[in-house]
């Protein structure tokens, strides 16, 4: 088996940190640090038990100037302004993982999907394969041969072979999927008359979106529900269609750093020392950082 590299979605575990622990915690100045506690037992878990040698943690700093803003404006639209209590807690969960030594990844064009996506090109290249840690369905769209994803708080592990039985479709069919059937979450409307289902059949018959848009006269006679209004759909939409396929797929050309900037490099002492007390960090929680930096414990009086 190659030895992995760990590519780490951090804003899903910020998100759920955030939604899940009572936002009683505060900083020394009186702001909310529940989800950056979240975040670090989640950190500390993982750093803990992989012992990772190549990881990176991507974070989502194109809020709203994303290229695919550009191409639809509409994307996203539908999500709240993160209030500044939570753009506070991120400025934190960057700054923790910088302090342990593990790479960012984070650009203002672009997402950390494509962040994660890109930094997979590279590993691949020096012949690591990708530990993909995310709940996303986005990103099953990445796996290859031996490259897994794992949501680890909730112990769900799948490699390319399990991802048809966990969305209905195979991996290199995910942005398609998405494309046709629409991903309310990201503000996408897919099709209109065209759900999962219907997605996942087109698909299985097609083989993929250009196959299906190149040989719509065939739809009308699958043997699905509403087979002749789709293909009617399919004639009308097909613009938006393969726009929507440009918003589902990750770009895997972002910016990304070479090899040994995927690497853990020396921790920062001093600043891991420094936050911890800002963040009102318990004396084991101090403790278990400092012991995963690989760092002799400090004073655990806390400020």
């Amino acid at each position: 088996m190659k030895s992995p590299l760990y590519l780490v979605d951090a804003s899903i575990y910020v998100f759920r940190a955030w939604h899940s622990l009572p936002p009683e915690m505060t900083d020394t100045g009186g702001w909310p640090v529940h989800a950056v506690h979240g975040f670090a037992r989640f950190l500390l878990e993982l750093l803990e038990r992989e012992r990772p040698q190549h990881i990176a943690i991507a974070f989502d700093e194109a809020l709203d100037g994303c290229f695919r803003h550009r191409l639809y404006p509409a994307y996203k639209a539908n999500r709240e302004p993160a209030p500044e209590e939570l753009r506070r807690q991120f400025a934190h969960c960057k700054a923790l993982c910088a302090a342990l030594g593990l790479p960012v990844l984070a650009h203002p064009e672009y997402e950390a999907d494509d962040l994660i996506g890109s930094a997979l090109q590279i590993g691949r290249a020096a012949g690591l394969r990708g530990l993909v840690i995310s709940a996303d369905k986005d990103l099953s769209q990445l796996l290859v041969d031996a490259d897994e994803q794992w949501d680890m708080p909730r112990q769900q592990r799948w490699g390319v072979d399990q991802v048809k039985a966990r969305y209905g479709v195979h991996a290199h069919q995910i942005a398609d999927y998405l494309a046709l059937c629409g991903d309310a979450v990201d503000n996408i409307p897919g099709i209109s008359g065209i759900g999962a289902k219907s997605a996942a059949v087109l698909l299985a018959h097609f083989g993929s979106l250009d196959a299906l848009l190149a040989r719509i006269d065939e739809v009308p006679f699958l043997r699905l529900r509403g087979a002749a209004a789709i293909a009617a759909r399919l004639r009308e939409q097909r613009a938006q269609a393969l726009l929507f396929r440009q918003l589902t797929t990750v770009a895997c050309d972002a910016p990304a750093p070479p090899l040994a900037g995927l690497q853990r490099s020396q921790p920062d002492g001093q600043m891991l020392d420094g936050l911890a007390r800002v963040l009102r960090m318990g004396p084991m929680t101090r403790r278990r950082l400092f012991a995963a930096a690989g760092l002799p414990a400090p004073d655990s009086t806390p400020a």
